[in-house]
C-alpha cells in the first residue's frame, strides 16, 4: 500500500498518540518530518525527538502538563496533496492570535510562521498547531 500524504500521516500518529497519552511514537522518517519535528520542538509542543537508524524512523517525545493535560490541542493538516495552500509572508494566518502556530515549506526549509515573517518569506502551508 503506497502513502499518499505522509504529513498527514504524521500528523494522525501524533494525534491518536497524543488521545491516548503515550510517552513517544514513531513515524518513517523523512527531511520534512524532521523539520516538523524541529519546530514541534522548538515552539515546546514535544519534548524531544530522535531518528532511529536501525528502522529509519523518527521518534517524537510528547508532552504534558503537570495533571497530564496535552500541550498539543489541536494539529491539523492545512495543504493537501489535493488543494495545496500557499501564502505570502504578508497573508500568513495567526493561530488562535499568534498563541499557535503554522509550519509552512519556504525555500528557507520548513520554518514557522514567525521565523517566514521575520525572514519575509511566504510558502506551503503545512499544518498548524495549537
Amino acid at each position: 500500500m503506497t502513502m499518499t500524504d505522509p504529513i498527514a500521516d504524521m500528523l494522525t500518529r501524533i494525534r491518536n498518540a497524543n488521545d491516548v497519552r503515550r510517552q513517544s511514537v514513531d513515524i518513517p522518517l523523512s527531511k520534512i518530518k524532521l523539520g516538523i519535528a524541529a519546530i514541534l520542538k522548538d515552539e515546546g509542543y514535544i519534548s524531544d525527538y530522535d531518528v532511529q537508524p536501525e528502522d529509519q524512523s523518527l521518534r517524537l517525545h510528547l508532552k504534558y502538563g503537570r495533571n497530564g493535560e496535552r500541550v498539543i490541542q489541536s494539529i491539523r493538516r492545512t495543504s493537501k496533496p489535493g488543494c495545496r495552500v500557499y501564502s505570502g509572508f504578508r497573508d500568513l494566518p495567526k493561530v488562535l492570535g499568534g498563541l499557535g502556530v503554522a509550519i509552512l515549506s519556504t525555500p528557507h526549509g520548513v520554518i514557522s510562521d514567525r521565523k517566514a515573517r521575520e525572514h519575509k518569506v511566504g510558502g506551503e502551508v503545512l499544518c498548524v498547531v495549537y
